[in-house]
């Protein structure tokens, strides 16, 4: 799901790609729902493609998002209140607790809450897909036998 919402450098929020067209896209802006065309010049990232810097390795955008999901039972995060108490990177800690101090900047960590924010909002609250459960079956399936 997060593969179709995307960031458009220098455009405030979160849009998902209504279609594409040659050099463009369609997208829709998740907040206003107004929809404009992103053209090929545009930075656009998907949230899909999007890592989190820990000590260790990279987690996905998807899996801290939905640490955050479980962490707030699915509930906005009041980033005015975090940012104005100081305490924006602990909190992010309560949801990624070995997250890169020295990589991952307190402009990370707000928009990070921002867009999470908007997501709830916009109703979208599956941030990592559910593998199908013969996908799960078969690897199971096959890793026991490939031990054999």
């Amino acid at each position: 799901m997060l593969k179709t919402i995307l960031s458009i450098t220098g455009r405030p929020g979160l849009f998902k790609i209504v279609t594409n067209g040659k050099n463009m896209l369609l997208v829709e802006d998740l907040c206003t729902k107004r929809r404009f065309p992103a053209h090929s010049r545009d930075k656009i990232v998907s949230l899909g493609d999007i890592a989190m810097y820990t000590d260790a390795d990279e987690v996905p955008l998807s899996q801290v998002l939905e640490n955050a999901r479980k962490l707030y039972d699915g509930a906005r995060a009041d980033v005015k209140a975090l940012v104005a108490e100081g305490r924006l990177r602990d909190e992010f800690a309560r949801i990624l607790p070995d997250f890169d101090r020295e990589r991952v900047y307190d402009n990370d960590i707000k928009k990070f809450f921002t867009w999470y924010n908007i997501l709830i909002d916009a109703g979208c609250t599956a941030f990592v897909e559910a593998e199908p459960e013969g996908a799960a079956k078969e690897a199971a399936e096959y890793a026991a036998e490939s031990q054999d």
